[in-house]
Formats: C-alpha cells, sequence, structure tokens
C-alpha cells in the first residue's frame, strides 16, 4: 500500500495581541490539519505584525519577510485566519499575503494550486460576511482555489484554549472542515500530479 502523503499546510493567522481568536483559530485548523497526517506549520501574530509594510519595487527583505515567503513557497495549501476590521481583512494580514507578489515569476507563481481555507473571527455576522468574501477574493486574486466552505463566527468571550481547542464544538467543527477541505485538496492534488507522470 502507497504511503498517504503528508502535505505541508500553513496556516497565517492572528494580530499584534497574543493569542488572539485569529491566532488560536488557524491553531484550531492547524491541529485538525496535523489530525489528519499533514504536516504544519504557523506563522503568527508576532511575524505577521512585525513585517513591514510592503511597498511595490522594493527588493530589500528582512529575515522575517524572507522567512515567510519561503514557507508560503514551500506549502501545499494554506490557511488564512483574519479579523474583520471594520468590514474586511486585519491590516497586518493584507500586508503578508501582499508579501506573496514575490513568487510571481516561481515556476508555480503566487498560490497557483493550492488550496485556501479562510476563518473568520468579528464583533458581528455582518463583518464576518464581508471579510470572508475578501479573502476568498484575494485568494482568487493568487491564484489559489478557496474551498468550498469558509468559516466564519462571531467573537463573543473567550473562544479557544491556547493550544487552539474550540471551547465551543460548533465552532470548532466549522474549523475543521476548513481543514479537512485544504488537506484533501492537495491530497487529490498530489494524486493527480502522480497519475499523469506515472
Amino acid at each position: 500500500m502507497a504511503e498517504t502523503f503528508a502535505p505541508l499546510i500553513l496556516g497565517i493567522g492572528g494580530t499584534s495581541r497574543p493569542h488572539s481568536t485569529s491566532e488560536l483559530s488557524v491553531r484550531c485548523a492547524l491541529n485538525a490539519a496535523a489530525a489528519m497526517g499533514a504536516r504544519t506549520r504557523l506563522i503568527d501574530g508576532a511575524l505577521i505584525s512585525g513585517l513591514p509594510l510592503y511597498v511595490p519595487g522594493r527588493t530589500e527583505r528582512t529575515d522575517d519577510e524572507l522567512a515567510f515567503v519561503d514557507a508560503v513557497r514551500a506549502c501545499d495549501g494554506v490557511i488564512v485566519a483574519s479579523a474583520g476590521y471594520h468590514g474586511s481583512i486585519a491590516g497586518p494580514i493584507k500586508n503578508a499575503l501582499d508579501l506573496i507578489e514575490d513568487l510571481a515569476r516561481d515556476d508555480r507563481p503566487y498560490l497557483d494550486g493550492c488550496a485556501f481555507g479562510a476563518i473568520v473571527s468579528a464583533f458581528g455576522w455582518l463583518a464576518c460576511g464581508t471579510t470572508l468574501v475578501a479573502l476568498r477574493s484575494v485568494a482568487h486574486a493568487l491564484r489559489a482555489w478557496p474551498t468550498p466552505y469558509g468559516a466564519g463566527f462571531v467573537a463573543e468571550g473567550r473562544m479557544f484554549e491556547e493550544d487552539g481547542t474550540a471551547i465551543d464544538p460548533k465552532v470548532g467543527a466549522q474549523i475543521g472542515l476548513v481543514a479537512r477541505q485544504v488537506v484533501d485538496f492537495a491530497r487529490w492534488r498530489r494524486a493527480g500530479r502522480d497519475a499523469n507522470q506515472a
């Protein structure tokens, strides 16, 4: 029996506040992906919030920017969790996603062929919906494949344990579905490539 492919799933999420809801929600997703046998890596709020503002045409990169770009380059799928700030993606998350422009001329440009899972937490349902649409639009622009399901929830009080375990099982199930779709897609894509090369 062939060994099951263990895709590398990159989680991007968080704010400058340690253990923010968006950071813990992406931890929750990565925990679910790891339970499916995926390899995982987290780009958390501490790194994201420290990235310089993306400037088109600037070629100098900090160590954190290079680490971020290398992580995106290596992944088989990505899960992005953002707070919904004033109806759209949090600034540090959008700034990090803009840095993916560095992959425009790679053999695999941007996130071409990668599943892209989106998770949104906000103080109201309207911001959840509009931010989810914004994340999915960014995914399309990056040539990624947004998962059919995107998770959104209203952040009311403490939502997660510090390890990313969801306190509300319904929220955990939503996030787990996003993770499953990202992992499944990465495996299907690898199987398709392997079949074409056989």
